[in-house]
């Protein structure tokens, strides 16, 4: 690959965070159409190179969150599953993987997943306070922590969570895109990395990367200032990278 081919994801560096949220990177993976999913996965949109640059942006989280739905159909998983970069986060005095964050307003989740069981890394579990208790108790019982979050703030408290208690000071939210929806409503976004690929998903219906209500108006858009945009001839992909508001 030439020296266009990848972006150093590893190499960036990021502003501190505010007081009340980590700092909050996206990273998604996209068809030339604008889907997020072939077959109800995002599996066959990105190649090899795509992996390796989400895991570069998970060299620098402190936490990495997924949705609900993104956990019961790719699962998830905070691991960099590189040993260069496990051990350039050990020289930083950081575990060698982030800590992995779900969030769930029901308590439906897949608990034979490695996210639950997997000895290798640590993870919490985001709960609303009206998933049933009985749900919330399967959860607890297979040692992950549960951090219970009020209906209708979930995504508030949460950050707030990770910021005050947990000491957060980056976030990479991995999908899925109604999760990515509420976190730019409340406009709690820092900075956007979107993949690419040369595939052509179709059809009438399918999900794009921000899901849920409008955020953008002709005379109010949702703005994005583009960093950068690496083109990848050898796998025919585009990389990404915007910073968002002002």
């Amino acid at each position: 690959m030439g020296p266009q081919s990848k972006p150093d994801y590893a190499g960036l560096t990021f502003p501190p965070p505010p007081a009340d949220r980590p700092y909050v990177l996206i990273n998604m993976v996209v068809s030339a159409d604008g889907k997020v999913a072939l077959e109800g996965t995002e599996r066959g949109l990105g190649s090899p190179t795509d992996q390796r640059l989400m895991r570069e942006l998970r060299l620098h989280a402190d936490v990495v969150l997924n949705g609900a739905g993104t956990l019961r159909a790719s699962g998830a998983s905070p691991r960099l599953q590189a040993d260069d970069l496990e051990a350039l986060r050990l020289t930083r005095g950081k575990a060698k993987a982030p800590l992995g964050a779900v969030l769930s307003r029901s308590g439906d989740l897949p608990l034979d997943r490695a996210f639950f069981r997997a000895p290798d890394f640590d993870a919490i579990v985001y709960l609303s306070d009206t998933a049933p208790v009985e749900r919330r108790q399967a959860i607890a019982a297979t040692g992950r922590t549960v951090q219970t979050v009020p209906a209708g703030e979930e995504v508030a408290a949460m950050l707030r969570h990770m910021r005050q208690e947990l000491g957060a000071q980056l976030l990479l939210v991995e999908g899925g895109p109604s999760l990515n929806g509420e976190l730019f409503r409340r406009r709690a976004v820092d900075e956007l990395f979107l993949t690419v690929g040369p595939v052509i998903v179709g059809g009438e219906a399918g999900l794009t990367p921000v899901e849920g209500p409008r955020l953008s108006t002709l005379a109010d858009p949702l703005r994005l200032t583009l960093v950068a945009a690496t083109p990848n001839p050898a796998t025919d992909e585009v990389y990404l990278h915007y910073r968002c508001g002002s």
